[in-house]
């Protein structure tokens, strides 16, 4: 109804869906969870998903302002899958709004850690993946993932990203 007022930031609502697909495949892929030892829980599966796009976004700022364009349709991706989410599980209008801003700061949160995360790739895997304690080897295996998907990530040209084509 009101639709008009608050129209998306991109011109194309799907520019975003193909990058947020082949998020979405790398943050299920079985060893996260199963070498990596993330839970294989609600908040370990964001967790996987927040640092994957996470890692995309701080190599898409990297591009400039093409890069920005395809970091906001992915971003915006992002909020319209966590909202249909989050309405399949139950959350009403009151609640949704919140909740979303809240998804939306932790995705901003690890987006910071990886840009500031330097040679520091073990403690950043620990801080995005992690809530708890961690054993070394599945902090090693996470931290590799991560590393290995970044080796990727830089080596994909924007345009083969933004179409969810990753190296």
């Amino acid at each position: 109804m009101l639709s008009f007022l608050f129209r998306g930031l991109t011109a194309d609502p799907a520019r975003g869906e193909a990058l947020f697909d082949a998020v979405t495949a790398e943050a299920r892929r079985r060893s996260w969870y199963v070498e990596g030892e993330v839970p294989d829980t609600i908040d370990g599966r964001f967790a996987v998903l927040a640092t994957i796009i996470s890692l995309v976004i701080v190599r898409l700022e990297r591009e400039g302002e093409a890069g920005n364009a395809a970091s906001v349709a992915l971003t915006e991706r992002f909020i319209h899958v966590m909202e249909s989410e989050h309405r399949e599980l139950g959350l009403g209008d009151p609640t949704l709004g919140k909740t979303v801003r809240k998804l939306v700061g932790m995705l901003a949160r690890r987006s910071q850690i990886w840009r500031d995360a330097g040679d520091q790739w073990i403690e950043a895997a620990r801080a995005s993946l992690y809530k708890g304690d961690v054993g070394e080897t599945s902090l090693a295996h996470s931290t590799s993932a991560v590393r290995a998907f970044a080796r990727r990530l830089e080596a994909t040209p924007l345009m083969e990203l933004e179409q969810g084509r990753i190296a």
